[in-house]
């Protein structure tokens, strides 16, 4: 069974940082270009972050450049986004998500994967 898995999500106050992690089993995760997304409650989920399979180009959502860093051990089948400066409305639950077009990020930018992790739950309150 083909199998994405998140970690890492917590409550944090504003400012502070957090590491996600997405592991994947069952399949070879550096063949994949991989994306991060969001969705908080009553809204629409998001990207926040790309890269592509071997880790040579990313791209980012305006809201989070600056802020949000998306890495990847291939030799872990583990993929990271490093969050720093949270705020308030980063609050959502993150969810990482693999596609087959290994060197560029089109399909990911249009919300479109081969597969999909359950997510984890991010909470940034004072």
């Amino acid at each position: 069974q083909v199998q994405l898995v998140e970690s890492g999500g917590g409550l944090v106050q504003p400012g502070d940082s957090l590491r996600l992690s997405c592991t994947a089993s069952r399949f070879r995760l550096d063949l994949y270009s991989i994306g991060w997304f969001r969705q908080a409650p009553g809204k629409e989920r998001e990207g926040v972050a790309y890269i592509t399979s071997s880790g040579s180009s990313a791209d980012y959502a305006d809201s989070v450049k600056g802020r949000f860093t998306v890495s990847r051990d291939n030799s872990k089948n583990t993929i990271y986004l490093q969050m720093s400066s949270l705020k308030p409305e980063d609050t959502a639950v993150y969810y990482c998500a693999a596609d087959r077009h290994q060197s560029h990020l089109g399909a990911l930018k249009y919300g479109l994967a081969d597969y999909w992790g359950q997510g984890t739950q991010v909470t940034v309150s004072s």
